[in-house]
């Protein structure tokens, strides 16, 4: 399989919360396949967006490779990174809005969770293409704070680091009058969400010719 950009996500391990994910998007990242939705109007048209990146939080987001390196490498730093990298543990996961997105965001301190995302942006940016100047411009469009301006210069994102959120967010941005009524419907399907929530695994992830993403590999955090 061939991929055109690379990212480090969280993908929830094999288990309830995946499987609502993979329903609920349509779209099972971590065995690469469509899965059926359930029959509720609206719910294509809200997910479209997500579907394509699967169940997941961004860790490291989506990059281009750079020109000197190869998928072999970066599937050997992904690996060395995990080893000598610890998990992460805070209060457990909740349904929350988030810039007019449903997210499921860890509750509690995030110190141990941030360091996890900053080290995997940090150790594997040297396989990432820099950015190109339509890339910068689109992200700047926005409005960003001198902070996420710096950010998006050196790492090629302005949210990361001290402007990182864990949220896996299961609809695109919603208007506001929709939020109370998708955020029921989400809860109607959510399983059992866990008092304490462990980060112990990251997942190499690959954007396929059809614009979706796929894991590519799995890694422990043992560290």
């Amino acid at each position: 399989m061939s991929y055109s950009r690379f990212a480090i996500y969280y993908v929830p391990p094999v288990g309830p919360l995946a499987d609502f994910g993979a329903s609920w998007l349509g779209w099972d990242v971590l065995h690469g396949r469509e899965t059926p939705q359930p029959d509720m109007l609206g719910l294509d048209d809200i997910t479209m967006t997500p579907r394509k990146y699967g169940f997941h939080a961004t860790l490291k987001p989506p990059f281009r490779l750079a020109e000197w390196q190869n998928v072999p490498a970066l599937e050997a730093a992904a690996s060395d990174l995990a080893v000598n990298l610890a998990p992460a543990i805070c209060d457990g996961l909740e349904l929350t809005t988030l810039g007019g997105f449903l997210a499921l965001t860890p509750q509690g301190d995030m110190h141990a969770v941030r360091r996890v995302a900053g080290v995997c942006v940090r150790e594997l940016d040297p396989f990432r293409a820099p950015a190109s100047e339509a890339e910068l411009a689109r992200r700047r469009k926005v409005g960003l704070s001198p902070l996420q301006e710096a950010l998006l210069v050196q790492w090629g994102y302005p949210y990361v680091m001290e402007e990182f959120r864990f949220h896996m967010t299961p609809t695109a941005r919603l208007p506001q009058d929709d939020i109370a009524v998708w955020s029921t419907a989400v809860r109607r399907h959510l399983p059992d969400l866990p008092n304490l929530f462990v980060l112990d695994q990251i997942a190499l992830c690959g954007e396929r010719e059809d614009g979706r993403f796929e894991v590519i590999h799995r890694y422990k955090l043992t560290g």
